[in-house]
């Protein structure tokens, strides 16, 4: 087949839906260039909003390609049956997705990858046809196609946003493009001269030219991505539980000489242990110890750590992260080292060990503290006392304050001397309640709703989450805070943040909401506690930090509550923030040296 015919082909093709347009009375294909430009504004702006419109879109636009393909080679005789092939696909699957389009925005992502990868190795089957011009820029095309195939694969809630900002965008340049052209028509604008033969052949290359540009595309996409995949921590064997393990909790499964980040006056042990989840259910968890390096001849206090959110995914242990100590935002380490105390820190269940992360669920946080102090007291290296004082941040505050309430009952051999909960994210349900107006607070709200989901069956997380954000809050939850994907988590959270909150209904009611208020520390706590607050957080704000503590008091539980002028969620723990100070006075005051 001729060059001539093969352009004849290409040039029926790409003028299939202009022609249409060209039909229309001139007002009529303005008006429906600037809905275009206008649907495209909404899909590149209002990505979460516009998905729906965006899977019509999409199922209309395999519709036409499909049609394209079938007709665009009627002039030159039977259809080739690889295209024949493609059009009928394209056809296909423009009918499922119209169909389906209430139920598979989650499959959109998926749809679009296949239909690359297929779309990528027709036209690389094609490659043998047509100029050396024509047959380059196939093979460029079809390599360009399969690696943007395998990175919708990877990354599904980024192909979702990209989808639908690259389809607004064509969408704002077609429906531009029509409004010029009709108003052209309009006012009887000259048509474009012909071109020469050097600007033919300069177009002929072109088209290779930008086949290479987006070939070279996908391939820096796939080293990114890799770069990325290889930054992400990887659980190891260690976390693996023995097939033998006992089901009492506290027992000491394993552990080893620990050296990552730790001071060198100090030495450490990552430990395995048993505990129990939420519902009774025995698991295991993990955990590092860190003593002073100078021998001692009395047994140690201890500090037991209960870490802010690090993120929900098993590889998000802190002690799998690179700052294990950092990460979960512990304050003053040398200061608890330095008078001859010990620091135990569980990573929860889930992270690093097999099975849900209790994540703002009390009595799965709680046991693994209580049950971490108990396995630090077997390692053949250390002498423990008795005395132990936990402190929390955040999440870890949560904890903490769930270690105070269920201590007597759950681990009477673990006598808590204190406890101190930093800026703890209590109230459970007014912080949920409150996380769509935080920068970014999708991203806590995705680890939330897949904990309670996961770990309650009554709780069902489509119930809670629009259908277009389902794939967000899911891969969300898949991230660490330590990661280097986690700048894909932030491009989601800021889409949200621009867009609608990802709640279909409200988080607080139903089984949702009754879980959340399960899991609100009550007490009775029957040691000191130390609760403080920065005056300038913006994620567990004043506000709510002040209606919860006047909720303990009316119910007669006290705690010694500070709050602390411009200091934030982070800047609460910093090492110049005053809270440090008190905090080591506070404890020194419960613990003997």
């Amino acid at each position: 087949m001729g060059e001539s015919s093969l352009r004849h082909r290409l040039a029926r093709r790409t003028r299939f839906l202009p022609r249409i347009a060209a039909r229309l009375p001139w007002w009529v294909s303005a008006l429906v260039g600037l809905g275009a430009a206008g649907l495209g504004l909404l899909l590149m702006t209002r990505p979460l909003s516009a998905v729906g419109v965006l899977a019509v879109y999409v199922g209309l636009s395999c519709l036409a390609s499909g049609v394209a393909d079938l007709t665009a080679h009627r002039r030159d005789g039977p259809v080739p049956a690889p295209s024949a092939a493609l059009g009928l696909g394209w056809i296909v699957l423009g009918v499922a997705v119209l169909v389906w389009v209430g139920t598979a925005v989650e499959l959109l992502p998926r749809v679009v990858a296949v239909a690359l990868l297929v779309s990528g190795a027709v036209k690389c089957l094609q490659a043998w046809r047509g100029t050396p011009d024509e047959r380059l820029a196939a093979v460029l095309f079809g390599a360009a196609d399969i690696g943007f195939g395998a990175l919708a694969l990877a990354w599904p809630d980024v192909t979702l946003l990209v989808v639908a900002v690259l389809f607004g965008a064509r969408t704002v340049l077609f429906g531009l493009a029509q409004v010029w052209a009709a108003v052209g028509r309009r006012v009887g604008r000259a048509g474009p001269a012909r071109p020469g033969r050097a600007a033919t052949g300069v177009r002929r290359w072109s088209r290779s030219i930008g086949a290479g540009l987006a070939a070279a595309a996908a391939l820096a996409a796939l080293v990114i991505t890799g770069r990325i995949d290889a930054g992400s921590p990887v659980v190891d064997g260690f976390y693996t539980a023995p097939d033998d393990r006992p089901d009492r909790p506290g027992v000491l499964l394993r552990h080893e000489p620990f050296g990552r980040d730790v001071p060198a006056d100090a030495k450490a042990w990552r430990i395995l242990y048993t505990t129990t989840r939420d519902d009774g259910v025995p698991a295991v968890a993990s955990g590092l110890v860190v003593a002073p390096a100078a021998p001692a001849t009395t047994p140690r206090p201890v500090i037991a750590w209960a870490h802010g959110t690090t993120g929900y995914a098993a590889n998000c242990a802190p002690s799998l992260l690179p700052s294990p100590f950092t990460a979960g935002a512990l304050p003053a380490l040398d200061r608890i080292l330095g008078p001859g105390r010990v620091l135990v820190a569980t990573d929860y269940t889930g992270l690093g060990t097999a099975g849900p992360q209790p994540y703002l669920i009390g009595q799965g946080e709680a046991r693994a503290v209580l049950d971490a102090v108990r396995a630090a007291r077997q390692l053949d290296q250390l002498r423990l006392a008795a005395e132990t004082v936990v402190w929390g941040h955040s999440q870890g505050g949560h904890a903490a304050l769930w270690t105070a309430q269920i201590q007597p009952t759950y681990a009477p051999d673990v006598p808590l001397s204190g406890v101190a909960a930093m800026a703890p994210a209590a109230d459970t349900l007014a912080l949920t309640r409150h996380l769509p107006q935080v920068r970014g607070g999708s991203v806590f709200a995705s680890f939330v709703i897949e904990a309670y989901a996961r770990t309650y069956p009554d709780v069902d997380l489509d119930d809670y989450v629009i259908p277009s954000a389902r794939i967000l809050v899911r891969e969300m939850a898949t991230r660490c805070l330590a990661e280097p994907g986690l700048f894909v988590s932030v491009l989601d959270a800021l889409s949200i943040d621009r867009d609608r909150p990802i709640y279909a209904r409200d988080p607080t009611g139903g089984s949702l909401g009754r879980r959340l208020a399960q899991n609100t520390p009550t007490g009775p706590f029957e040691m000191p506690v130390l609760l403080a607050q920065g005056a300038s957080d913006p994620l567990v704000t004043l506000a709510i930090q002040d209606s919860y503590v006047a909720g303990l008091a009316a119910a007669g539980q006290r705690v010694d509550y500070r709050t602390y002028a411009g200091r934030d969620h982070m800047g609460l723990v910093a090492a110049d923030s005053p809270l440090i100070s008190d905090l080591v006075t506070w404890t020194g005051r419960l613990l003997h040296p």
